[in-house]
């Protein structure tokens, strides 16, 4: 037997894993987002859990960020 017989062979990814692992990868990323919002802002910040999620807070934020 040859060399090349004796490794195992690979097989092709299909395009419904790789979605699979996109979409799983995505909400893992919005989950992680999410939850460092969450402790950044209310934990080390010490504000309220509402407003982490307003729009308002985090338009005000990028105002005080890049102020000229």
């Amino acid at each position: 037997m040859d060399e090349q017989d004796k490794a195992p062979k690979r097989r092709k990814k299909t395009f419904g894993r790789r979605l699979l692992r996109f979409t799983l990868f995505l909400l893992f990323f919005v989950i992680c987002l999410a939850g460092g919002l969450v402790f950044g802002y209310v934990y080390v910040g010490k504000q309220e859990l509402g407003e982490a999620f307003k729009p308002e807070t985090w338009k005000h934020v990028f105002d005080l960020v890049f102020a000229p």
